[in-house]
This record gives structure tokens, C-alpha cells and sequence, in this order.
């Protein structure tokens, strides 16, 4: 793998470009299970809006801040893998002065919505941020590297949880759990276009690691994982009919996801990736809106 120095921005920093390097758009992944464990945690807590203002600018400003932060120290990785070539930095739409700048700011942004939202909040912004921030060093080390990057997005409805104020119980680790397993059973279907790539730089993955046959079966075990705790969650705060209807409707969603990525034919791994999670992550959000305020008429 070649090392070469950062490339000058050849143009401003635009929001477009910004918007393309951060992926403003997987924010679908995210925020809607965080809304969600803000409705599941309405009896238990406190809600105001203001709250939940704060709630989605934190989980926007993480975001940012990890994604600008992992296009940054990958950018000479990025550079010599065909598939990300024409990222921003490696081919100088932002320079990497600029995404530092993004980063920083994002952070801070991040640390002052947690402040606002409370003492827990404020005392665990460092830890997910260590995790939003490190997982971009994690796949020179482990093959396991899928997993932290569920923690770390899982770390949304749990934040959103602890931020309403409602007692940590076993509901909100198992809708951590579930995102956590969700999160890293797509990310390993999605790095099977990196295979080749990782295994001849040194980088770990699950594909670099087990092969496209073994991350397709860890990938779906995950996904198992992912059903069986939003059923716990369910069951754990004794939800209704349409919340179960959404957990067997993500189980759909994650099963025809499978059935599109195969050993040797990854030509539908964006519609799988996006798509289909983009549909998982919405469907629960709306189930869990809907049962709840059935479960008040």
C-alpha cells in the first residue's frame, strides 16, 4: 500500500462535497432507531422538544464527525483502492486541512448537544466518540472491525434512551444489541466488494478473513442476532401487535437482503446495503410510533 501526502483541494470546500464525503444520506441508518427509542421510552422518562432537537443534532454531528474523520485517515487507502479513488480527498475536491476543520467542529458540536441534554449524556460523549472515531483504525488490527462500527452507531438509541432520562433496563441494551448486529451484518455484506482489495493491503475484514462463503454466513447470524432483540425489546416493555408486526417485517426485509448478495455476484450489494436498510431502520420507527399510540387510545 502506498503512503503519499495529502492532495490540495483543486476547489472550495462546497456542501455538496461536503454532503458526498460524510454521506449525509446513511443518516437513515441511525436516526430513525434512535426516534424510536426516544417513543419507547416516553412512559419511562422525560420528553421535551427541545430534547429532541438536541437529540438528532448530536447524532448528526457524530455522524459527521466520523465519517469526515474515517475519509481522512483512510485517504491513502482510499487513494489505491479502485473503488473509492475518486472519493473528495484522495482527488482533491476537500484538502485534508478542511476535514480537520469538520471534524473538530463536529466533535464540539457533539460535546456542547450532550452538555445540553444532561450529566450522563455529557460524561459518555467521550466514550462515543472514542468509538465513532476509532473504528476508522480498528480494521488495520481486527477482522472484527464490522462490530465496533455497529457499537458504535447502536450508541444512538442508547444515547437517545439515557437522553429522555428513562432507567437503563434490559430493553434498551437489547435495542442496542440489535442495532449493534444489524449495523455489522450489512457493513460485512457491503465489504465483500473490498476482499480482494484488503487481503493484498493488509487490512482486516470478515470477507479478507472467513472469505465471501463465511461473512455470508456470520453476516446472517448477525441479522438473527439483530430479530431476536428487537423481539426482547418488545417483549421486555410488553409491546403491542404492530410491534411485532415490525419485527416480522425487518426479518423479511433482512432475509430478501441475503437473498441479493451472493458468493461471486455482488451487482445488487447497493440496493442491499442502502435500500433495504434504509427500509428496515424507517419500518421499526414507524411500527414502534404506531403501536405506541395505539397502546394510548
Amino acid at each position: 500500500m502506498s503512503v503519499s501526502p495529502s492532495v490540495p483541494a483543486r476547489s472550495p470546500g462546497t456542501l455538496a462535497h461536503v454532503g458526498s464525503l460524510v454521506k449525509f444520506s446513511h443518516t437513515i441508518f441511525a436516526l430513525p432507531f434512535a426516534l424510536a427509542a426516544v417513543v419507547l421510552a416516553l412512559p419511562y422518562g422525560s420528553f421535551t422538544w427541545t430534547k429532541l432537537v438536541l437529540i438528532v443534532l448530536a447524532i448528526a454531528a457524530a455522524r459527521t464527525a466520523a465519517m469526515a474523520f474515517n475519509r481522512l485517515v483512510d485517504r491513502d487507502i482510499d487513494a489505491d483502492n479502485p473503488r473509492t479513488k475518486d472519493r473528495e480527498i484522495p482527488r482533491g475536491a476537500l484538502s485534508a486541512s478542511f476535514v480537520r476543520v469538520l471534524v473538530l467542529a463536529s466533535c464540539a458540536v457533539f460535546v456542547v448537544c450532550a452538555a445540553l441534554l444532561g450529566p450522563l449524556p455529557l460524561y459518555l460523549s467521550p466514550l462515543a466518540l472514542g468509538l465513532a472515531l476509532g473504528y476508522s483504525y480498528v480494521k488495520r488490527y481486527s477482522s472484527w472491525c464490522h462490530l465496533v462500527l455497529g457499537a458504535a452507531i447502536a450508541f444512538a438509541p442508547g444515547g437517545a434512551w439515557i437522553a429522555v432520562g428513562a432507567p437503563v433496563t434490559a430493553a434498551p441494551w437489547l435495542l442496542v444489541f440489535g442495532v449493534a448486529t444489524w449495523v455489522g451484518g450489512f457493513d460485512i455484506l457491503y465489504s465483500l466488494q473490498d476482499e480482494g482489495f484488503d487481503r493484498a493491503a493488509g487490512l482486516y475484514s470478515i470477507p479478507s478473513r472467513f472469505g465471501s462463503v463465511g461473512a455470508l454466513w456470520i453476516s446472517g447470524l448477525l441479522h438473527l442476532a439483530t430479530v431476536a432483540c428487537l423481539v426482547g425489546v418488545g417483549l421486555s416493555l410488553e409491546r403491542g401487535v404492530v410491534f411485532y408486526a415490525g419485527c416480522l417485517l425487518i426479518a423479511a426485509i433482512l432475509a430478501y437482503e441475503h437473498a441479493l448478495v451472493k458468493p461471486g455476484d455482488l451487482s445488487k450489494i447497493d440496493k442491499a446495503f442502502f435500500d433495504l436498510n434504509g427500509y428496515v431502520s424507517v419500518a421499526f420507527f414507524g411500527c414502534v410510533l404506531v403501536d405506541h399510540l395505539l397502546s394510548r387510545a
